[in-house]
């Protein structure tokens, strides 16, 4: 026997037995809530990691890279994904659970009908002439039942059911930002690799003049066989390198479509150019604002929420659950009586269910409950550490590279002022061709070495962006509201 249940017609005998039972199981103390930390003390990167911008990135921040090629490539992506098309699907689930959450909520209204034909037993419990005979039973009902839900546990599971909805949402953004870094990363990526590409092709240009030129001086008996080989070595490796990057840009295409979803002839009118770094965008204050634009970490926290509306629910279970019933039916032996006054079958009461003897299955299922609770706030605690780290790791390689990138301009304005001074003395007759071309050499290795840079500068913009959220911003829902009043936030 899992429960009492006793049909009350006196409110103050309701009242008075549900006074005596209250007591009659309690609740199990919670002594192991997991310890919360200061999140908003811990969300802070390191105070010399500062970018000349103090700013959140924008909800479609690839835009501000201002290529249209990149905006076109990332809205097909993100249209019939099939990854995204995973996640909404569960999000649909989980609105689906609520709604059927809140439909156990409040008042029902049912309406029951029934007509059957019996034969009374002659030796039963109803003598001649109803015994030995058959008689028709018809009957229609409406039945209203009302769940006062004392101690909130339908509450506390709508609550849980739309935590699990706004997990599912946070992770659809999660996943739509997932996309859109990998499109633009890779993107990126393919036309660095196709501008370095040239370059190399255009090393491999001089190279062959140098080549050309060992082999006038070797004529005239002004060098080495061993100079020219060298100088062909130098120009095989030239042309092994243009290779190595054709084929990681073939590659890099390949990754790209298969991102974008297009068919074999995708792609194909991909016009290239060299992108140019977007204005940094690094929050001197994290705090609660990262909590808030990070989907994962929203999606952490909602869980945790729908674990609260989980526990709450648990241990409501042990308390009295009170239902009040009302019905007003027709009951008769044949049709032609159902509709006459004395067929009326009104009825009026209140159900009390206690759980007297099933407090071992109750408390098996709250310490399930607590302990999951403990697990995802444990987790949330974790998963916010691990973005700052995230996002400190980002800023703190971006703002190396920009240092990088300032300091190596130096060095490429030098290659070219050389260049420009070989040029001229070779006009005025001082300096023979190869030293020209020795020159233009220095320079368009210091160009790949400016290429390189440029890309890893690209890379770890786009990872920045995604640490900081992607333009996500989260807003506050009544699962929020519900169980904030009841449990600790973790």
């Amino acid at each position: 026997m899992r429960y009492t249940s006793l049909n009350l017609k006196n409110g103050a005998l309701a009242a008075a037995v549900l006074a005596l039972l209250a007591g009659c199981i309690s609740v199990p103390l919670d002594t192991n809530k997991a310890a919360a930390i200061d999140l908003a003390a811990k969300a802070q990167h390191a105070p010399g990691i500062v970018l000349p911008a103090d700013a959140w990135p924008a909800e479609q921040w690839w835009q501000a890279y201002g290529d249209p090629q990149l905006n076109g490539l990332i809205a097909r992506a993100l249209q019939d994904n099939p990854s995204l098309a995973v996640v909404q699907a569960r999000v649909a689930g989980a609105q689906a659970i609520v709604t059927a959450e809140r439909a156990d909520e409040g008042a029902k209204v049912e309406l029951a009908t029934g007509l059957n034909r019996q034969r009374y037993s002659s030796n039963g419990f109803f003598p001649p002439p109803i015994g030995g005979n058959y008689f028709n039973d018809a009957n229609v009902q409406v039945r209203a039942t009302y769940d006062v839900d004392w101690w909130g546990k339908h509450r506390s599971l709508v609550a849980a059911s739309l935590g699990e909805e706004n997990a599912r949402k946070a992770e659809a953004a999660q996943a739509a930002q997932a996309i859109a870094a990998s499109v633009a990363q890779s993107y990126f990526r393919l036309q660095m690799l196709w501008v370095r590409q040239d370059n190399a092709q255009a090393l491999a240009g001089v190279q062959r003049e140098i080549v050309a030129g060992r082999k006038a001086r070797i004529a005239h008996g002004l060098a080495t066989d061993e100079q020219l080989r060298g100088a062909e070595l130098d120009l095989s490796l030239l042309e092994e390198q243009s290779a190595r990057l054709a084929t990681q840009a073939r590659r890099e295409r390949e990754v790209l479509r298969a991102l974008t979803g297009g068919d074999a002839a995708a792609l194909a009118d991909l016009a290239r150019f060299k992108p140019a770094p977007a204005a940094n965008a690094l929050p001197r204050e994290l705090g609660m604002a990262l909590l808030a634009r990070r989907p994962d970490l929203q999606a952490s926290r909602w869980r945790v929420e729908a674990q609260l509306g989980r526990v709450a629910a648990s241990e409501a279970a042990f308390r009295p659950d009170i239902n009040l019933v009302g019905a007003l039916g027709l009951d008769a032996v044949s049709l032609g009586k159902l509709l006459r006054w004395p067929s009326r079958t009104p009825l009026l009461g209140a159900t009390l269910d206690l759980p007297l003897f099933d407090s071992g299955r109750l408390k098996a299922q709250l310490a399930v409950a607590r302990g999951n609770r403990d697990e995802l706030v444990a987790e949330y605690n974790e998963a916010v550490l691990a973005a700052v780290r995230e996002v400190a790791q980002e800023g703190a390689t971006l703002q190396g590279l920009e240092q990088e990138a300032t300091t190596h301009q130096a060095t490429l304005d030098a290659s070219r002022k050389l260049v420009g001074s070989a040029e001229a003395r070779m006009k005025r007759g001082l300096l023979e061709r190869a030293g020209v071309l020795q020159a233009k050499m220095t320079l368009l290795r210091q160009q790949d070495t400016d290429l390189q840079l440029t890309d890893a500068r690209l890379q770890t913009q786009v990872a920045l962006v995604k640490a900081l959220g992607g333009g996500y911003h989260a807003t506050s829902t009544s699962a929020n509201k519900t169980n904030s009043s009841k449990t600790p936030r973790p």
